[in-house]
């Protein structure tokens, strides 16, 4: 893998920007401002070492072969790039995490369409100062006072009506 020049920054930070909370605004400052003098110190350097002038240290120096020495050294010393040995793990954790993406997409579509349905039933209803009785009944039957069916007691609350407690609900 060989390296490349950075040019520029490969970051949208306006777009990084607009997903930090409130809270961490200024830690991204901070991070912001390191990248950017990490770039800028990183641009003030040349991309390739200076060339040496062999002849000029040749006809200055004069212990015969040491230059010549210091030549063949120079020349064979390669620094080599330290290998790329967490991009596979960095991969396999994006991957993972766009799995929990896709699977929240899929359960909130799942919970928006519920919710699209109750707003539905909703809308369709009498608004509640319009509402008579017997509308509230057709709408909330579990709700409604049935005197026929399940008799209550003035204020008809659950525990205002006589009979054994339940403790386990809060009900007579």
């Amino acid at each position: 893998m060989a390296a490349k020049r950075i040019a520029q920054s490969s970051i949208n930070w306006a777009q990084l920007a607009e997903r930090v909370p409130p809270h961490q605004k200024g830690l991204f400052q901070q991070f912001k401002s390191k990248s950017d003098h990490y770039l800028r110190r990183v641009m003030e350097n040349p991309e390739k070492a200076p060339e040496i002038n062999w002849s000029f240290y040749k006809s200055r120096v004069p212990v015969a072969g040491m230059v010549d020495e210091f030549q063949k050294q120079y020349s064979a010393l390669k620094i080599p790039y330290p290998p790329d040995t967490v991009s596979s793990q960095v991969d396999a954790q994006e991957q993972e995490i766009k799995g929990e993406i896709e699977k929240f997409k899929r359960e909130s579509s799942a919970r928006i369409s519920q919710y699209e349905k109750q707003l539905a039933h909703l809308t369709s209803l009498i608004p509640f100062d319009k509402m008579t009785m017997e509308d509230f009944r057709d709408a909330y039957p579990e709700q409604a006072l049935d005197p026929i069916n399940r008799p209550t007691f003035w204020p008809h609350g659950p525990e205002d009506q006589p009979g054994p407690h339940d403790e386990a609900s809060g009900h007579h």
